[in-house]
């Protein structure tokens, strides 16, 4: 009766979270010019300065091609750029009421913001779509065994529900629009240049290598640069990448769930 019990909790759980997550699914279908404004800023990474970048030896970590190398951590860049900023619809929901709505429903608040976050996935794997197909465009080698892609598509959805649930935490602290872009523009640039995104490791000074190596996009691009790319490896192993960043995730949905209802406040 109680292995019963905690099932029918379990599914109800899902059920929840899949009720938030259609939700704000069909905000995307009605504004899919977002996915292609979101696509800008990839491409001219990709297309701009790793052309340049790629003019300077040693930037590639051995793997001899700099684009290749540059190509996951771009993957994980756009993911991280469209999760970061992710709370600041929950800021939106709250002036228009919706949010008020969410908090009043029987769905348990872990349920909320999981749903929050898968949505953010489904953003991540569009992003993961179009710089795939502009890395087979530029002829990086990317590995297109469907174990890989599905691997790289389980990494890019941890990143997106990572950051996208931190990005719900600052909505919560913060609660204005303005202070929350600015917070979300101070924090994006220290976590994507304090990893590996887009040089290697051993490059840094010995205090920025600590600090990347507390950065859960360290981690993130070391499993999708092993996935993505034909020949490529994992530097710490997908369990340790898949670890960090599903433990991680677990402790900011929690923190998360606490804060959501002082969204009303």
């Amino acid at each position: 009766m109680a292995s019963r019990s905690i099932s029918d909790a379990a599914i109800d759980f899902f059920v929840q979270v899949f009720a938030i997550a259609d939700a704000e699914f069909r905000k995307l279908r009605h504004d899919p010019i977002e996915l292609a404004t979101r696509a800008v800023q990839p491409t001219l990474w990709l297309l701009l300065f790793g052309q340049v970048m790629a003019q300077i030896r040693g930037l590639s970590g051995g793997s001899g091609n700099y684009l290749d190398f540059l190509a996951a951590g771009i993957l994980a860049q756009s993911v991280l750029f469209t999760a970061i900023f992710y709370g600041i619809s929950t800021i939106w929901e709250r002036d228009l009421g919706i949010l008020h709505r969410y908090l009043v429903s029987p769905a348990a608040r872990p349920a909320l913001v999981l749903g929050k976050a898968v949505s953010a996935a489904v953003r991540g794997f569009s992003q993961a779509i179009i710089i795939y197909a502009l890395a087979l465009l530029l002829g990086i080698g990317v590995n297109l065994m469907p174990s890989h892609i599905a691997g790289a598509i389980v990494f890019v959805a941890l990143g997106a529900i990572l950051f996208s649930t931190l990005s719900l935490i600052m909505a919560c602290l913060v609660k204005t629009r303005e202070r929350f872009m600015g917070i979300g523009q101070v924090m994006t640039m220290p976590i994507f240049f304090a990893s590996n995104a887009i040089y290697p490791i051993s490059l840094m000074p010995p205090w920025l290598q600590t600090i990347a190596s507390f950065n859960p996009l360290t981690y993130e691009v070391d499993a999708l640069r092993a996935l993505m790319l034909q020949g490529g490896t994992s530097i710490y192993g997908f369990a340790t990448d898949a670890g960090i960043l599903v433990a991680t995730s677990a402790v900011l949905i929690m923190i998360a769930a606490r804060l959501y209802p002082r969204m009303v406040i």
